[in-house]
């Protein structure tokens, strides 16, 4: 498997917004989306603020597969369902990297609803 670079790590952490096109059935990929992304130890993590029904997060389940963009990486990655284990934590780094947004955006993403769509971003090979 895959391990995310400690320089890609910090780029994307730091980043304010990640933007994630899943890959179709058919291979093409989707439009790019705009959202959050926190890193938690050597992992990425990403949420849908409309849980499993948002439109991105969808798109992510087809294939499991899809790019991503942020802090001047782009990257392949697959879709993984985060550890509901690790939730806590993942909502303590939304927290502290979006800390400057009004309580009842940040409330947005570490809603239970949201909770119940975090993935994580795993790196992807593309070589063979």
């Amino acid at each position: 498997m895959t391990a995310w670079t400690s320089d890609e790590l910090r780029k994307i952490g730091v980043a304010e917004e990640l933007q994630i096109a899943s890959v179709r059935r058919d291979g093409r990929p989707r439009n790019r989306v705009m959202i959050w992304v926190v890193r938690h130890g050597d992992d990425l993590y990403v949420r849908s603020v409309n849980g499993s029904t948002g439109t991105w997060f969808r798109g992510t389940q087809v294939r499991h597969e899809g790019r991503i963009w942020a802090g001047g990486v782009e990257k392949d990655v697959t879709f993984v369902d985060a550890d509901p284990g690790n939730n806590d934590q993942i909502d303590a780094a939304y927290r502290a990297k979006y800390r400057r947004y009004a309580a009842s955006i940040i409330s947005s993403i570490v809603s239970p609803k949201a909770r119940s769509a975090t993935i994580k971003l795993v790196p992807r090979s593309t070589s063979s």
